[in-house]
């Protein structure tokens, strides 16, 4: 390499990292990294709402998939989430976790964390999980070490060499255990669990991070009746302890979920159609319009 070149590199280079400085400076403090904990990004809660959406737009090649988006969810709500194909549910829920950044908008998890400033990663960690509608395990390894991989814990290489489950932890897998109708299955390989099963041990390995917020995107396609009503039980008894967003379109589970009581949302073209009760949605005819039918 001659001399100039070298010369024009390190100019090139010096640039660079001027202008990350600068971003960075912009940006304010650093956020963290993927291993370590994110202490100056606790979410704050005092408000007791969990999640804001606001104005939240994304376009894709000009279609609006989010249209001024906006709503909240409240800490320890059970939300669900309905509508059409098209209206903006899988969308949303990419923008929350990080996936997918917005045109414009605001997302705050709790009072003070913009999730618009953090990576997937980092959104994670402060307690954002998320299920997809097709299960995602290891189904070389057992229910138990799905679990015990998904505890919340130090990652790093020397923390995982030296790695022994505690009593608290143990106790942790078996209530987890219990509490996802695999009790009787913690030593089976994953790959041979049913589908329901499957569904089950995720949402097994999110509550194994403690999340907050979970994101659950038709957690219930392709269950059978039985499967679908144990998990309906399941989504009340967290209810409280953690905010649940579900997006369904099964009204029979929503029903199930929501108990005449709960708040459901109804999206349409990217944005809130109607809002409330599942009976007053049921009852309106913008939503059986778009949505329900008659």
């Amino acid at each position: 390499m001659t001399p100039d070149l070298m010369r024009d590199g390190a100019a090139r280079r010096a640039a660079y990292e001027a202008r990350m400085a600068a971003k960075r400076a912009a940006e304010g403090p650093p956020r963290g990294g993927f291993g370590r904990p994110l202490e100056r990004l606790e979410p704050v809660f005092t408000q007791g709402v969990a999640l804001y959406v606001e104005d939240l737009t994304v376009s894709f090649d000009g279609f609006k998939a989010l249209n001024a988006l906006s709503l909240t969810v409240d800490l320890g709500e059970l939300r669900c989430i309905i509508g059409p194909n098209g209206a903006g549910k899988t969308t949303m829920m990419d923008c929350i976790t990080g996936k997918t950044q917005p045109d414009a908008g605001r997302l705050s998890f709790g009072s003070n964390v913009d999730l618009l400033r953090l990576a997937e990663p980092q959104i994670a960690q402060i307690g954002i999980g998320r299920k997809f509608q097709k299960p995602t395990v290891y189904e070389q390894l057992t229910v138990f070490e799905n679990l015990e991989l998904s505890l919340k814990a130090d990652r790093r290489p020397r923390a995982n060499l030296f790695a022994r489950l505690s009593a608290e932890q143990l106790d942790r897998l078996g209530e987890l255990l219990a509490l996802i109708h695999l009790k009787e299955h913690a030593q089976r390989t994953a790959g041979l669990l049913s589908h329901g099963q499957k569904q089950w041990l995720e949402i097994g390995m999110l509550l194994a991070q403690d999340p907050k917020l979970l994101l659950l995107d038709e957690p219930v396609a392709g269950m059978t009746d039985e499967e679908t009503e144990r998990t309906g039980e399941l989504f009340l008894s967290l209810e409280g302890r953690h905010s649940l967003v579900v997006v369904e379109h099964d009204m029979a589970f929503v029903e199930q979920l929501t108990q005449g009581r709960r708040k459901v949302t109804c999206l349409h073209e990217g944005r809130v159609l109607a809002e409330g009760r599942l009976a007053d949605l049921q009852a309106d005819e913008r939503v059986v319009e778009v949505y329900l039918g008659r």
